[in-house]
């Protein structure tokens, strides 16, 4: 009795996820579900993502399969950008268990400075079906505070008429 309501327990939390916006029933006869996540930025309050992938009750593993949209929803500034990792593999915002067996999937934000373009990356740590699960969205930061102009290129000498 004990692990039926242990069991029932887990589900009915797993279901009230806070950041849960959307649940879509793959069907009557199936356990799998597309559940949609928001993700508000922690360092970058201006960006929010939203991450589609399959919850499978009554399974040990969830599929890998994801997918990510990111748009900006606010102000971002200089500043949220000067506290970000800027290392090319960036860091993890956010993080959610996919498997009692280590898979988990990620959201890793990445920041392209010569473009100037803010990466989220989701994934998959466990390898399915002989790949790694991955899906990609971008946020320029083109017509923000945080935008820097690129330093005009001005020539050192005039150019030579020719013959």
């Amino acid at each position: 009795m004990v692990v039926v309501l242990l069991i029932i327990g887990f589900f009915v939390l797993r279901g009230c996820s806070q950041d849960e916006v959307g649940d879509v029933s793959l069907g009557l006869f199936t356990t799998q579900d597309i559940k949609l996540n928001i993700l508000k930025d922690p360092l970058v309050s201006g960006v929010t993502c939203h991450i589609a992938s399959i919850e499978a009750d009554l399974s040990f593993s969830d599929p890998s399969d994801s997918a990510i949209a990111c748009r900006q929803t606010g102000e971002i500034t200089s500043a949220m950008i000067a506290n970000i990792d800027k290392s090319k593999s960036g860091e993890v915002v956010f993080k959610k268990s996919k498997s009692i067996f280590f898979k988990n999937m990620k959201i890793r934000r990445i920041f392209d400075t010569e473009n100037q373009t803010l990466m989220y990356v989701s994934y998959s740590t466990k390898e399915t079906s002989g790949s790694f699960k991955h899906s990609l969205s971008t946020v320029p930061l083109w017509g923000t505070d945080a935008y820097q102009e690129k330093n005009a290129v001005t020539p050192t000498s005039e150019p030579k008429d020719a013959l």
